[in-house]
């Protein structure tokens, strides 16, 4: 079916007039927004995963400009760019044979390096032009230190240091390094100070930048690459590295030593292994629907989508929610901000970040997984060292909003000014205060990913760390009823509720987690763990209930606060915590929740699509998910730049959840169970391939109401399979 893919190339016949007519491609962690403009200049910013700044920030590492010359052979030319998916390439032409340019612009998957090759039917010249905005210190003001969320509020002032470029015959070399950290202010201010001889700085002395060479190629201005002469072939290749060095020369000695390494590799060779990588990736799986006039703005943006998030989902740190690394300049309330700007900052809010995660289970990217899962188990530490010092017993809680190292963003946790007569673990902002059920779907995310794969090696180095602390932390924290029931107070339910007793997502989350947890293979699990885990499953209450128009139906917690944000919390009992479904006794009750919700939307991280898929809703289902891939925003050209809805653009959280919806509508498992199209609406045909527990893939093709193919591998699961006609 990779064939099919070659469709949905996005191919533009004219160039772009800014930054909003840009294009996405990466290999998972250095990221370009690529355009041409309307004079030809070809024109990209560089991302990557692990830019952080001195303030915690996800910065661009430069924008970098092409230039041919002389200029007649591309003014007024015919013009053609394509996005080869298959190839994960951007080709642009100029011209026509017999006086045709093509350059073509790939990030190896395999290399941190850019490749600009540049083919003509006559010889030109090309220049590669580093453009450097952050060339003086400067302080974030106003408005614009929302980029920079954790120091509004600061009782400092909040500054971007300037960029480095280094003078070299024929290279240009620049980087960014940070001179100074906010990590230990974080932990000082959050009663964490024992923790700064025992943690390590991530951002102190923490350089990222790159280098541009080809062969050929001088440096005529300090940042401009230029061939020394006309040819018809030229190669442009821009290395690039972030790494924490004592000092910036031994920075440039990592990157030149990486950039001749990457170089001994022939260029035809990294071709081939590059593409093989995203042969190879297509190939894992795909869903592809035909059959009416919406079908192939779905398709278009469930490929695109999956697309950004390999894009950006294999480096050092987790895709960001609010613009992963595709960010450009914006204009927000009359005022231009740089394309380091980004809504809502460098810390990673759970609720936003786990919309990204959630569709790699069924669609087998496991690799994503490891960096979003990685942060949590580098974070464990320091969070059991917090918990021992704010609560007095052992567990973990992550909060909803942490930088990378785990902790709270400054002020989440408020400035001294700010906390009279606050204790120590207690947060300013009430949004997060008792926001803590991210463990808890973390774990959901942990098992579905073991269930599928079996690994026992990620079982025992990640997810039984994970369970065992965050259990011990709902165990020890919480007292019980006179009953003898656990009662979870003080809480919230989500951001939404505050002030709450046993909300939904920490009774369902449980509920769910704890019997899954229990079934794990016996020779791995410790005595004491599985006598703690059977105990305290029978002390979790029932799920909290209440009454609506003489309904019955699901509450957002056993006793309501007040009511400050709009999610419905009851519905995590039907997603993330899979207790009710087509294929689960009293669905009624949840569907009743769901007809009686409060807040809906098709947009950012509503996930009423994936919700309503669950319940075998297919008629919400549907019209949910083609509301929300045809939401593309209207100042970008590239038809996956979702937002900014809540977040920021490009919003992952937007595209995130219409991946989870689609898979949802073709496919739901649970155990060793699976059921194709439990919501499917009879009008779509589709062909796909997908994931499914016990290293278990199915690949079928459904058209007009039949199933004209299945296959499912190993054969031995069939017996496990179950359709559910469109009706």
């Amino acid at each position: 079916m990779i064939a099919s893919l070659d469709y949905y190339n996005v191919i533009w016949d004219s160039p772009s007039r800014d930054h909003n007519g840009s294009m996405p491609i990466g290999n998972g962690d250095i990221g370009l927004n690529l355009w041409c403009q309307e004079d030809r200049d070809l024109v990209f910013y560089i991302g990557k995963t692990d830019a952080w700044s001195e303030n915690a920030r996800l910065l661009k590492l430069g924008r970098i400009r092409i230039q041919i010359s002389p200029e007649f052979l591309v003014n007024n030319c015919s013009f053609q760019q394509v996005l080869n998916l298959r190839k994960c390439e951007i080709v642009v032409r100029l011209g026509q044979h017999p006086t045709e340019i093509v350059l073509r612009i790939w990030v190896d998957a395999n290399q941190p390096v850019i490749r600009i090759e540049a083919n003509g039917d006559h010889p030109f010249d090309i220049q590669a032009h580093l453009e450097i905005w952050r060339n003086e210190d400067r302080f974030l003001e106003e408005n614009e230190i929302h980029s920079a969320y954790g120091l509004s509020g600061s009782p400092e002032s909040v500054v971007v240091h300037a960029d480095t470029t280094i003078t070299d015959q024929n290279k240009v070399i620049w980087y960014h390094r940070n001179c100074r950290s906010i990590w230990a202010e974080t932990l000082a201010l959050q009663g964490m100070e024992s923790w700064l001889d025992q943690g390590n700085d991530p951002l102190q002395d923490l350089t990222f930048g790159g280098l541009i060479q080809g062969e050929n190629f001088a440096n005529s201005d300090g940042t401009s690459l230029k061939s020394t002469k006309p040819e018809k072939h030229h190669l442009v290749s821009i290395h690039l590295l972030t790494a924490q060095t004592v000092t910036p020369q031994q920075w440039i000695d990592q990157l030149q030593k990486l950039s001749h390494q990457t170089n001994l590799i022939s260029l035809n060779q990294a071709r081939k292994a590059h593409q093989k990588w995203w042969t190879d990736f297509w190939n894992r799986s795909w869903i592809f629907v035909s059959g009416d006039e919406f079908a192939e703005t779905v398709t278009r943006g469930y490929i695109l989508q999956r697309f950004m998030t390999a894009s950006a989902g294999r480096g050092k740190s987790p895709i960001k929610f609010n613009g992963s690394i595709f960010t450009v300049d914006a204009l927000l309330d009359g005022q231009d901000y740089d394309a380091d700007y980004r809504n809502w900052g460098g810390p990673y809010w759970f609720q936003n970040t786990r919309l990204s995660y959630w569709p790699l289970l069924a669609s087998g990217d496991f690799d994503m997984l490891q960096p979003y899962f990685q942060m949590y188990i580098d974070a464990m530490p320091l969070a059991k060292a917090r918990t021992l010092r704010y609560f007095g017993h052992d567990g973990v809680f992550f909060p909803e909003t942490m930088y990378f190292w785990g902790a709270y963003p400054q002020d989440n946790y408020g400035w001294p000014n700010q906390r009279t007569d606050l204790p120590v673990h207690t947060t300013t902002n009430q949004y997060i205060r008792y926001e803590w059920q991210s463990g808890l779907e973390l774990l959901t995310q942990m098992l579905d990913y073991y269930a599928i794969t079996h690994n026992d090696g990620f079982l025992c180095s990640t997810l039984l760390p994970i369970a065992e602390a965050v259990i011990t932390f709902y165990d020890q924290h919480y007292p019980r009823s006179s009953q003898g029931e656990l009662r979870i107070e003080p809480a919230q339910a989500l951001e939404t509720y505050w002030d709450s007793v046993n909300p939904m997502p920490e009774i369902a989350g449980l509920r769910f987690v704890l019997p899954k947890l229990l079934v794990l293979p016996a020779d791995l699990i410790s005595h004491q763990l599985r006598e703690q885990w059977t105990r305290l499953l029978l002390e979790v209450p029932e799920l909290p209930t209440r009454q609506i128009d003489d309904q019955v139906v699901l509450s957002p917690a056993s006793e309501i606060g007040p009511k400050n944000n709009q999610e419905n919390p009851e519905l995590y009992a039907i997603f993330p915590y899979r207790l009710f479904g087509v294929s689960k006794p009293n669905i009624e009750l949840a569907r009743q929740a769901f007809t009686h919700r409060e807040h809906r939307g098709s947009h950012g991280w509503y996930q009423d699509d994936t919700q309503a898929a669950f319940l075998g809703e297919t008629d919400q289902a549907y019209n949910y998910i083609v509301n929300r891939f045809r939401q593309n925003h209207p100042q970008s050209r590239f038809p996956a730049f979702w937002g900014p809805n809540f977040d920021w653009l490009p919003d992952q959280t937007h595209g995130g959840n219409g991946m989870m919806a689609l898979q949802t509508m073709l496919m739901q498992t649970e155990d060793q169970k699976i059921i194709l199209f439990p919501a499917w609406p009879q009008n779509w045909n589709v062909a796909f391939k997908l994931h499914a527990p016990l290293n278990t893939t199915i690949e079928g093709v459904y058209n007009n109401r039949k199933l004209e193919h299945l296959s499912v591998t190993p054969e031995a699961r069939f017996k496990d399979l179950a359709q559910m006609a469109p009706e």
